[in-house]
């Protein structure tokens, strides 16, 4: 008796397979379920974790009222940028600087998918996925699964790292939020960048959310290709509040830590007819920033509308001249990346943040692009687009 073969025949079968409830995932998820077009089909959204713990904060900026108002906690009108000739306080009109605590993401919508008889929930930890060609088998610590589609967003390193043609890059970070006995942050202000601290070899700042004078997140980030001791991050943070803002007793609230891969290279080597990588394993983090959060939400139609093609999942592309710029921005940190900090300063200096931001969400002109390239640093950019170009 052929006991392999009955087995895959019990298998649990799905339509499609989500790996992953973080943001990606669940937004995938939403939109399917909310898609008339997918209303019968099977979809299991599946992750080792049971999503009931605050374990990271998402920002971004956004002109008005957005989809995801009903979730944020916290927004801003103004940002502080630091540097190391001058400083300033911008407002950021017409923009908002936008906070969503983790926790409220993930209650919010998995109560929202819950009311949709066709989509399923497991917390079990993924070991394998397997194409076929005619479908993927998923592997779990508890079971087994076939589907016809698989959309993955368990990232490793290993995919970007095993390649030397594009630079890899990581922006990591560990954040203390602290409540202080005196009043000493402001409250109507994020604190973007701030480079006034040691670079020490890297591009180094410090990165502060304000909740209230006495409550805040405070993060001491890097962009580098090293992660570097939890001590070491710790010891910054506390240098900062003693030094920078004279504070000198304070309570650790809560404690977040992260790494989120800075490179443009491409995803796609990793895509299968029926397996997509999506979020931060897809390649859907801004290269030059690591923001996630809004840059998932823009792509996640776009896979939709893809995937009613019925063509292969590989054959979708999200490149466009963004890339480029990113790329170009990379290879000028990689290059010297402790002088990392004079890019963003010049920026700052010569452009304001509605430029950027637009330039950042990837919504400029060609026009707008030049004034923005034109604010930034020319020699770094102009070396690095001669040696890119051998390469590409």
């Amino acid at each position: 008796m052929d006991y392999l073969a009955i087995a895959k025949n019990l298998m649990k079968h799905y339509d499609y397979i989500i790996i992953g409830a973080g943001a990606s995932g669940l937004m995938l998820g939403n939109a399917l379920v909310n898609d008339p077009f997918f209303k019968e089909k099977s979809i299991l959204l599946v992750d080792k974790n049971a999503k009931l713990n605050n374990d990271r904060t998402w920002c971004f900026w956004e002109e008005g009222k957005g989809a995801f108002d009903t979730i944020v906690s916290k927004t801003w009108h103004h940002i502080y940028f630091g540097g190391q000739q001058a400083s300033k306080t911008f407002d950021i009109n017409p923009y908002f600087y936008k906070m969503i605590r983790g926790i409220d993401f993930y209650d919010t919508y998995l109560t929202r998918l819950k009311k949709y008889p066709n989509i399923s929930f497991k917390q079990e930890s993924i070991t394998q996925v397997t194409d076929e060609g005619n479908r993927v088998i998923v592997t779990s610590d508890k079971s087994q699964y076939t589907a016809l589609k698989v959309f993955n967003s368990i990232f490793d390193y290993k995919m970007a790292m095993q390649q030397d043609k594009y630079p890899v890059l990581q922006q990591h970070f560990l954040g203390w939020t602290v409540k202080t006995k005196e009043p000493i942050f402001k409250v109507d202000r994020v604190t973007y960048m701030d480079f006034s601290i040691p670079q020490l070899g890297n591009t180094r700042f410090m990165y502060i959310l304000p909740f209230s004078e006495t409550e805040a997140l405070v993060e001491y980030t890097l962009f580098s290709e090293k992660l570097l001791s939890e001590k070491t991050y710790e010891n910054s943070i506390r240098d900062y509040l003693k030094n920078e803002l004279d504070c000198h007793e304070f309570e650790i609230m809560d404690t977040e830590k992260g790494s989120i891969p800075m490179t443009c290279y491409d995803f796609k080597d990793h895509h299968t007819k029926n397996i997509r990588y999506i979020g931060t394993a897809g390649g859907w983090a801004k290269p030059s920033t690591g923001y996630t959060f809004i840059s998932s939400s823009k792509k996640v139609p776009v896979l939709l509308q893809f995937l009613k093609t019925g063509r292969p999942l590989h054959k979708l592309s999200f490149k466009n001249k963004f890339w480029y710029y990113d790329l170009l921005l990379l290879d000028v940190l990689a290059n010297d990346n402790a002088n990392g900090h004079t890019i963003f300063e010049t920026l700052f200096k010569n452009r304001n943040p509605e430029l950027i931001f637009k330039f950042l969400d990837e919504e400029t002109s060609l026009l707008e692009d030049l004034q923005f390239i034109l604010g930034c640093p020319k020699w770094p950019f102009l070396r690095a687009l001669v040696k890119r170009f051998f390469k590409l």
